[in-house]
């Protein structure tokens, strides 16, 4: 990864994330090691005060469409989830290291560009042969757009936007100007 890489915090708009375990060694193989990650995701999300709109955990590593934390920096954020996580699953990483240091950010500006890779986001375990179809694999945010059940990892979605409305929330949808 170039370390000129110029990043665009702050902008108001979802970001796809990308970041790799350490020598993109399959530390989350394993559905257990997986499920710790999605744990874990969901408590940094709600420490942090962000939306995630779509993610899956692959072997060696994971993708996150997200907005931008109320609280503190998506680089903090993100330290706080891959530090947290590597605690968590430690007994896997042979090395000491869990995770690859840097991430790879893609400001999504769009709702074509939000689309496009929430589809590579749910289609990557079906082109790298995992499963056959996106919802045989359990750790995505698939399932909740095709059927809106809850997960572990709360979606920002419509099928959210309508449980609110349903209980009387204010809807919290990103939307675009």
């Amino acid at each position: 990864m170039p370390w000129a890489l110029k990043r665009f915090q702050q902008a108001r708009c979802l970001h796809f994330l990308t970041f790799s375990c350490h020598q993109r060694a399959p530390l989350l193989v394993t559905p257990h090691a997986r499920r710790i990650f999605e744990y874990t995701l969901e408590t940094v999300r709600t420490w942090y005060g962000f939306y995630v709109t779509g993610y899956v955990v692959m072997p060696e590593h994971v993708h996150l469409l997200i907005s931008e934390p109320e609280r503190s920096s998506l680089a903090v954020a993100l330290q706080m989830l891959k530090q947290n996580t590597s605690r968590e699953l430690r007994e896997f990483a042979k090395d000491s290291r869990f995770w690859e240091q840097r991430y790879y950010d893609f400001n999504v500006w769009s709702e074509n560009k939000r689309v496009e890779k929430l589809r590579y986001i749910h289609r990557n375990p079906v082109v790298r042969g995992l499963v056959r179809q996106p919802e045989d694999w359990e750790c995505s945010s698939f399932r909740h757009y095709a059927s809106g059940v809850n997960g572990v990892v709360e979606i920002e979605s419509q099928w959210m936007a309508q449980r609110r409305e349903l209980l009387g929330e204010a809807s919290q949808v990103i939307r675009r100007a």
